[in-house]
């Protein structure tokens, strides 16, 4: 006798919407603790290799959190537009995202407008003078999304164009903040993200004290802003010191 196959339903959207208005709440409070046990202050563990691969100029592989990127570097390489010659050479940025990303299908971000700031955030820090009539090309890939996602593919791809050879000025590292009203929390994770009043994020060469992007979202007051500013830049520093120590162990290992 055959029976009924057994039924079961998705998480319904009006479940995760009270779920978050929940988390919403709670971080609205004076004091709460995070959901990986960090302080507010207190940025995730970072994991930085280069060659992750073999077929590109330069790679690297950064793991923050549950965050997981993948970045590939190819060129320089005779660009398609050499036809008009520059004296400077052309970076092209694009972001992709695996489809396994995210938890929830499509929630994916806007791979567009992330190929563009990462575009604008490296463009500043290459020697573009050093590869005339050609092209470098960077591909970033999204394996998991679990928050910060673009300061940590801008970081990364920083280090896979430091590991393809390319001339820059300095490594480039990012970090970014969420306001939760009277708090400020670094390197927010992506449920934290969901339920931010505000995000600042800063894209900086830390040894020539230099800042090549900010993005700001939400109402903030000046004070805040300066505070999470200082957090953001100090936090850079430090990042880009362990982009250098990932660097000279990838350089002193046995070939």
């Amino acid at each position: 006798m055959a029976t009924n196959p057994s039924t079961y339903s998705p998480s319904q959207s009006s479940e995760r919407k009270q779920l978050q208005q929940q988390r919403r709440r709670l971080f609205q409070e004076t004091d709460w603790t995070r959901f990986d046990g960090r302080g507010f202050q207190q940025c995730r563990p970072a994991f930085l290799k280069t060659g992750a691969a073999s077929a590109a100029s330069g790679s690297a592989f950064a793991a923050f959190g549950a965050t997981k990127v993948i970045v590939s570097v190819f060129g320089p390489r005779e660009s398609k537009k050499a036809m008009l010659y520059s004296s400077t050479g052309r970076l092209n940025c694009n972001v992709s995202y695996t489809a396994f990303s995210t938890s929830i299908r499509g929630q994916s971000s806007d791979h567009k407008e992330y190929s563009s700031m990462l575009h604008k955030a490296l463009e500043g820090a290459i020697i573009l003078e050093t590869f005339p009539k050609t092209t470098v090309d960077v591909f970033a890939l999204v394996v998991e999304s679990g928050g910060g996602d673009l300061p940590v593919i801008i970081t990364c791809a920083s280090l896979a164009l430091a590991d393809a050879g390319i001339m820059m000025y300095d490594l480039v590292s990012s970090v970014s903040v969420s306001c939760f009203g009277r708090n400020i929390v670094i390197d927010p994770t992506s449920e934290e993200e969901a339920c931010q009043d505000g995000n600042l994020m800063i894209t900086c060469m830390p040894a020539r004290n230099e800042v090549t992007q900010v993005t700001l979202t939400g109402e903030w007051s000046t004070a805040k802003i300066n505070e999470a500013m200082e957090l953001c830049l100090d936090a850079c520093s430090k990042l880009a010191e362990i982009m250098r120590s990932c660097l000279k162990e990838a350089a002193s290992a046995p070939s």
